[in-house]
């Protein structure tokens, strides 16, 4: 399927580093509903745009892997209406996007506990979508739901336990290569919308070195232009890994 939206790149990107992996923290949904006096329910449908935009908008610039936090382990204390209605738009969603992003090369992937609190309906959606995209190689679109930075962390301890690893046999590596997708790179950036300057347990692990871009524009309105931006103040920066500039 085309691009809906083609949209220039500015040249001075292209020209530039492109990440190769950008994590998104998608922020503001019920304040951007809220602003329009409206249920915050349509903040996150309002979303949909947001995220297929951005995403395409990646695809363009050549990201090989945009990973999107969709819904945290601390979400489950929102109320009980808003997580019902996150659970069945995240499953329609993918019911009707997943054939859409196979047609142009997407993988499509999950982070996060899959566990009893998640809908057997979500689950099966995500196994399709899964299985459709696995051997698409343009882009992975990797969704972080049902997820928290500090909860991959602990199961890839646990993980480290029943593989009965020695103490002395634990490294970082062998932590990296029990998170829940340990092929992706790190983050080069992550970009939080809605004026929030935090990263509220989002790819904690992975995070250790990745430029944080933030923004005041709440998530319904972000578009691939947006993204543009943000890649463009990631060029101008000097990534040093904790050495010194030369």
């Amino acid at each position: 399927m085309a691009d809906p939206r083609p949209v220039p790149i500015p040249a001075k990107l292209m020209a530039g580093h492109i990440p190769t992996h950008v994590g998104v923290v998608m922020d503001g949904n019920g304040r951007w509903a809220q602003r329009r006096g409206l249920p915050r329910t349509d903040g996150h449908g309002a979303g949909e745009e947001a995220l297929v935009d951005t995403t395409y908008g990646a695809l363009a610039m050549g990201i090989k892997a945009l990973t999107v936090y969709a819904f945290s382990t601390e979400n489950w204390r929102r109320p009980v209406d808003e997580v019902r209605y996150l659970m069945n738009f995240n499953r329609s969603l993918l019911e009707r996007r997943q054939h859409e992003l196979h047609e142009v090369g997407i993988r499509i992937t999950f982070s996060g506990r899959r566990d009893w609190r998640v809908p057997r309906g979500v689950l099966r959606r995500m196994e399709e979508a899964s299985a459709l995209t696995k051997d698409n190689t343009a882009m992975t679109l990797n969704i972080a739901f049902n997820y928290g930075g500090r909860a991959e962390i602990v199961d890839a301890v646990k993980q480290l336990v029943a593989d009965g690893l020695s103490a002395n046999k634990v490294d970082e590596r062998a932590i990296a290569e029990r998170l829940y997708h340990p092929e992706l790179p790190d983050p080069d950036l992550v970009v939080r919308t809605s004026g929030e300057y935090r990263i509220s347990n989002f790819l904690m692990w992975e995070n250790a070195y990745s430029e944080l871009v933030f923004t005041d524009v709440l998530w319904p309105d972000f578009r691939r232009e947006d993204l543009y931006e943000a890649v463009g103040e990631y060029q101008q920066r000097e990534r040093r890994f904790g050495g010194l500039e030369t």
